[in-house]
């Protein structure tokens, strides 16, 4: 782990930065993210929104006028990782150090950006690049952090931070929040639009990983996050949080995982990946039996396709 020994003041024209937003029927999230953004002490020059939604979502007019501001509508759908794919080539070639990715739940710190830029100076050299720097995520319903990724040989597990201060590594932060270093992008090809919504910052971080570069948290740099729809249950005389997702996310999340995680297994490990991604499939059948109030046969079919279509590492299907 690096160490930080002091915050130093970064000049407002050390960096140009970019934001992106993933946008999907709530004007009241992506104009609070907007917010966010507005208010932020190191200032951004552009905001690509990539608006899913049917209709399109209408901004506040403060935000359009003090940020430069650019909506892009596809109410057909093309997910978060096609939209970040759009963004990083198109703010890569125009010359900016750093692309700032959100989904429209999220609202960061007024000093999130700065936070994390004055960590990439601490931190990054020739023989330490940084792929990205994502800030420390709080579930804003819940209080619970948000663990950033590890892979463990047969799958993706979440990481405890080792510290509240110091920056740490992992295999990959949520995709929210996390800063991309855009020089990357000449070793690195963008996250694959199959993967769609789940699994996207997982398959781009360890990928970023393996073709030598960090990605760090940066703990003093902080961000709320809204992450499902949780609801708090008592299993085995415990209090625990269950996350209430649609049907198209269960099938995305046990699709996704499944194909990611055979796809980085070797070996005997795949049997186990196999072994675990059969065991979510089921554990998850039963949560939703027992605790999801609606479309309980619609979110059981899709957990049971997603990870049919895991295994076949079908990609090129969608649940609608």
């Amino acid at each position: 782990m690096t160490r930080i020994s002091r915050m130093g003041d970064i000049r407002q024209d050390a960096y140009r930065i970019a934001a992106y937003i993933t946008a999907y029927e709530d004007a009241e999230a992506l104009n609070a993210c907007l917010n966010a953004l507005q208010c932020q002490s190191y200032s951004i020059e552009q905001v690509l929104v990539v608006d899913n939604s049917r209709q399109p979502l209408v901004l506040d007019p403060d935000y359009v006028q003090n940020l430069a501001i650019q909506v892009l509508h596809h109410p057909e759908n093309i997910g978060i990782a096609a939209g970040i794919s759009l963004a990083v080539e198109r703010f890569g070639s125009q010359g900016f150090a750093f692309l700032w990715m959100f989904d429209q739940d999220s609202q960061p710190a007024p000093d999130c950006l700065e936070l994390l830029l004055k960590t990439y100076d601490q931190v990054a050299t020739a023989d330490y690049p940084i792929g990205i720097l994502g800030p420390q995520a709080i579930d804003a319903r819940t209080g619970e952090t948000v663990e950033p990724g590890v892979f463990l040989g047969d799958h993706f597990q979440g990481y405890k931070a080792p510290s509240f201060t110091e920056p740490f590594e992992c295999d990959a932060p949520i995709t929210s929040g996390s800063l991309l270093w855009l020089t990357s992008r000449a070793k690195v090809t963008p996250p694959d639009p199959k993967l769609f919504i789940d699994g996207v910052d997982l398959d781009y971080g360890l990928r970023l990983r393996r073709a030598g570069f960090h990605n760090l948290i940066a703990p003093l740099a902080t961000m709320q996050h809204r992450f499902g729809d949780p609801i708090a249950i008592q299993l085995v005389g415990k209090k625990k949080i269950f996350q209430i997702y649609s049907p198209l996310r269960h099938y995305y999340i046990c699709r996704n995982h499944t194909y990611l995680e055979l796809t980085y297994s070797q070996g005997l490990n795949r049997i186990s990946c196999g072994l675990r991604r059969i065991k979510y499939a089921i554990v998850t059948i039963i949560m939703i039996g027992l605790f999801d109030p609606k479309s309980k046969p619609q979110k059981m079919a899709a957990c049971i396709l997603g990870t049919y279509h895991g295994f076949r590492g079908k990609l090129d299907g969608f649940w609608r």
